[in-house]
C-alpha cells in the first residue's frame, strides 16, 4: 500500500498540486477562474518557460546553466537598443539577441567542455560577466521610447507596433506570447523524444563515458546544448522587452530562480524522475498560477518566495524519495 502511494505521488502528485491550487484560487477569488486572468498567467509564464526550456536542455547533459537569467537581462537591452537607439527592422532585433544568446553559450561550452571547469562554477562566472557587460553597455539606465542621453539629445526611436505585437499582441484572442510557447514546447518535446540528437542527449547525461565509448560525440552534444540554452533564454529576453515596452536592466535576476523551480518540479510530473520539457512546462504553470493567485488575495511579495520554496521542496521530496528507493530495491 505504501509503495502504492507513492508511486500515485510519484507519477501524479504534482498534477493534483497543480489542480489543487487552481481550484483553491477559484473558490477564494471570484475572478481567478477567468478567462481573461487565465491567459495572463499564460502570458507571464511563457518567458519563464522559454528560459526554463534552456536550463532543463543543459539539464539533459548532466550540466546547469546558471547563466541564463544574465542572458535574458543583456538579450532585452539589446533588443531595446537596436529598436530606440538604432531603428533597426523587426528581424535585426530579434536576430542579434538570438546571436548573442549562442555566443554566450558557446563560452559556457568552451569552459565547460575545453577547459573543463565544472558547469555551476563556469556559468556562474559567465553569469557575472554577461551581468556586468549588459550595464556597461547601458551605463547603467533602462531603455524606453525616445529617451534622453546624459548629453541631453533623445534618442531617435520608439518601440515598433509590430514588436510589441510579440508581446501584448493576440491571435483569435490567444497571447502571441502563449501560441509561441505552446509551439516551443510541442517542437522540443518532439526533438527530445523522437530524434536521434534528442536520445543522445539523454545518453550523455545518464553516462557520459558509456556514451563516448558507444560512438556519442558527447562533447558535441554538450557544446549544443549549452548554445540551445542561451538561445532560448535569449528569445526570453526578447518577448520581455517586446511585453513590457522597454529594456530593463536586471530584467532576468528573477527569472533565473523561477526557471530552475519550474524545472524541477517538472521532475515530479507523470513520474519522468528527470528533466523533461513537459514537466518542465507544467512546473512553470504551477509557478505561474501560484503568483498570481497570491498577488490576487494581496500576500505580501515577500511572501511569495516562501510559498514557491515549500511547493517545490514537497515536489523534490516525493519525487527523490520515491527514486531512491526504487534505485535501492526497496519494496
Amino acid at each position: 500500500m505504501k509503495n502504492n502511494v507513492l508511486q500515485l505521488l510519484f507519477r501524479y502528485g504534482s498534477l493534483f498540486v497543480i489542480f489543487g491550487v487552481i481550484l483553491f484560487f477559484s473558490l477564494t477569488l471570484p475572478h481567478f477562474f477567468s478567462y481573461a486572468n487565465l491567459a495572463d498567467i499564460l502570458r507571464s509564464i511563457s518567458i519563464v518557460t522559454f528560459v526554463a526550456i534552456g536550463v532543463t536542455l543543459s539539464l539533459i547533459v548532466d550540466g546547469f546553466d546558471l547563466s541564463v537569467g544574465s542572458t535574458v537581462s543583456i538579450s532585452t537591452v539589446v533588443a531595446a537598443s537596436l529598436m530606440v537607439w538604432y531603428e533597426q527592422p523587426l528581424y535585426i532585433v530579434i536576430l542579434v539577441p538570438l546571436l548573442i544568446g549562442a555566443v554566450i553559450g558557446c563560452v559556457n561550452a568552451f569552459f565547460i567542455v575545453k577547459i573543463r571547469i565544472p558547469d555551476l562554477l563556469a556559468t556562474l562566472a559567465v553569469m557575472y560577466i554577461v551581468s556586468g557587460l549588459h550595464k556597461t553597455y547601458t551605463s547603467g539606465y533602462s531603455i524606453y521610447n525616445n529617451m534622453q542621453f546624459q548629453d541631453g539629445t533623445k534618442a531617435p526611436g520608439k518601440f515598433s507596433e509590430s514588436f510589441l505585437w510579440l508581446g501584448q499582441g493576440e491571435w483569435l484572442g490567444i497571447p502571441i506570447p502563449v501560441i509561441l510557447l505552446i509551439i516551443a514546447v510541442a517542437v522540443v518535446h518532439i526533438f527530445l523524444t523522437y530524434t536521434r540528437f534528442g536520445r543522445q542527449m539523454y545518453v550523455t547525461g545518464g553516462n557520459e563515458e558509456a556514451a563516448r565509448l558507444s560512438g556519442i560525440k558527447v562533447k558535441k552534444v554538450r557544446t549544443l546544448a549549452y548554445i540551445a540554452s542561451g538561445m532560448f533564454a535569449a528569445f526570453g529576453g526578447v518577448l520581455f522587452a517586446a511585453r513590457i515596452g522597454s529594456g530593463q536592466i536586471d530584467a532576468g535576476a528573477p527569472l533565473l530562480m523561477e526557471a530552475v523551480a519550474a524545472v524541477f518540479v517538472g521532475f515530479s510530473v507523470m513520474g519522468a524522475g528527470k528533466p523533461n520539457v513537459i514537466g518542465t512546462f507544467f512546473g512553470a504553470v504551477l509557478i505561474g498560477v501560484l503568483v498570481n493567485g497570491l498577488t490576487m488575495m494581496n500576500v505580501q511579495y515577500f511572501m511569495h518566495d516562501i510559498i514557491k520554496g515549500i511547493v517545490l521542496v514537497l515536489a523534490l521530496a516525493v519525487t527523490f524519495y520515491y527514486l531512491h528507493r526504487t534505485r535501492s530495491g526497496k519494496n
